[in-house]
């Protein structure tokens, strides 16, 4: 008989490679979240409308867009997030320690504007689920609207964290249909693989002016605030958190370095997952909208309408359900986003993973947010006109935010040896730069004209 010693040692090398990379597999899976649900938040209904409006006005032309915006965006998101990871706390209250008096009263005022154009922006998407369910013939779009903007509230303020971060994860999961979309209905993938890799350039009034919204929307302020934030809510939930989250200078070396890991490769694929997902939506709209001339696009809801006699009634379905499943994560989102920095950086308490008496000014802004932008979904207002007013106000902050965010990620007295490294100041400076040519372009294309 084998000695017991010995049996242990009989294992099969592939059965026990095959346990390694099961549980390899398991943790890489298990570190998609804060970066995951950031991603899919950036494609709510008002970039699902501005991905759509550009596929169907110029084609294939704007799929570059793609190309660029992906490593700024991977790069702007890994800096917030790795804030959060070293220092344990978020960047309103990394800003309290950085700036002096002058500074943090520019940050709040940037917050308070930032919180503004979020409720905005959460009443175009509310209109725009309402839209989506009316067209699925599920009843009035005021109705839908109203019910979703209820909902959305209740489980924000009932919810513990980390079954509002299960819904979110569930609901990023809808953007796979716009993926779905272009699949069945592009038939030319080298002409659509060389608009992406070439850029095909227009310059006019028009052109510049989609540019300038779909970096906008791309690249959106309220985005730098919930990553560090959903971040920090997750350590929190670690055996080692709670109130105030375990940074990695505070971790072992090896625990540290796993969790940057995991966290970063989040952060990338949610990115990617991001980027995938509107170069699906302008090729799918380029494919249909903008072969058949239908390049008068103001909506998601409208795109959807529009592709259910060019592609059939199931790609508008499908379509539809997209940006519904959008728009009720990405409200949560921009609701809690600058009620985050502005809580931190008035040195209260906040987050999902508290109550309402332990963070009553966090749950109040959020309240803002949601109960404020249900308010407005139900008035007689323009979308479009809103999200307009929104571009305007986050080409105004997006460069200075970006900036507060460039500085403290380089601050070695808070971050550590986190701090950024050259890849990351490069470009996060090229993300400031071109936000900053944005802001500037924005009001010379498109202004107050609303």
């Amino acid at each position: 008989m084998t000695p017991k010693s010995d049996r242990t040692k009989t294992v099969h090398p592939s059965a026990s490679n095959a346990s390694k990379l099961r549980g390899k597999s398991l943790k890489y899976l298990g570190a998609a979240g804060p970066g995951l649900i950031t991603g899919a938040s950036d494609d709510d209904p008002s970039g699902v409308a501005t991905y759509a409006q550009v596929g169907a006005k110029y084609g294939p032309s704007f799929l570059w867009t793609v190309v660029l915006t992906l490593p700024l965006m991977m790069a702007v998101q890994e800096i917030c997030d790795r804030t959060a990871l070293a220092t344990g706390s978020g960047l309103g209250e990394l800003a309290t320690k950085h700036f002096g008096r002058i500074g943090r009263a520019v940050i709040g005022a940037l917050l308070v504007i930032l919180i503004i154009a979020n409720t905005l922006n959460i009443a175009a998407d509310l209109v725009a689920i309402g839209s989506g369910m009316n067209l699925l013939k599920a009843g009035p779009t005021w109705l839908w609207a109203l019910l979703a903007g209820g909902i959305i509230t209740l489980i924000m303020v009932k919810g513990t964290a980390a079954r509002i971060n299960t819904v979110f994860k569930i609901l990023a999961a809808a953007l796979l249909v716009y993926i779905v979309v272009a699949i069945m209905v592009t038939k030319q993938w080298g002409r659509i693989l060389d608009y992406t890799f070439v850029p095909h350039l227009r310059f006019n009034r028009t052109y510049i002016s989609l540019l300038v919204a779909v970096l906008g929307t791309t690249i959106s302020p309220y985005l730098f605030f919930w990553q560090s934030a959903d971040r920090l809510e997750e350590m929190r939930l670690e055996p080692e958190g709670g109130l105030i989250a375990s940074p990695l200078r505070r971790r072992s070396h090896s625990h540290a370095a796993l969790k940057q890991r995991l966290s970063r490769i989040d952060v990338f694929s949610g990115m990617a997952f991001s980027n995938i997902v509107m170069f699906a939506i302008i090729t799918s709209t380029a494919e249909t909208l903008h072969v058949h001339n239908v390049d008068n696009i103001q909506s998601a809801a409208q795109a959807a309408n529009s592709l259910k006699p060019l592609a059939g009634p199931f790609a508008s379905v499908i379509f539809a359900l997209g940006f519904i499943g959008s728009g009720l994560l990405a409200v949560p989102v921009l609701a809690a986003s600058g009620s985050v920095g502005l809580s931190g950086l008035l040195k209260k308490n906040w987050g999902f993973s508290l109550s309402m008496r332990k963070a009553p000014l966090f749950y109040a802004l959020v309240g803002v947010g949601t109960i404020g932008g249900t308010a407005l979904s139900l008035l007689a207002i323009n979308p479009i006109k809103l999200l307009v007013f929104v571009a305007v106000i986050n080409g105004v902050i997006a460069a200075p935010l970006l900036a507060v965010v460039l500085i403290v990620s380089n601050n070695r007295k808070l971050m550590g040896k986190y701090a950024n490294g050259l890849l990351a100041n490069i470009f996060g400076g090229a993300a400031f730069v071109i936000m900053a040519w944005a802001s500037v372009a924005l009001f010379a294309t498109v202004g107050f004209s609303f």
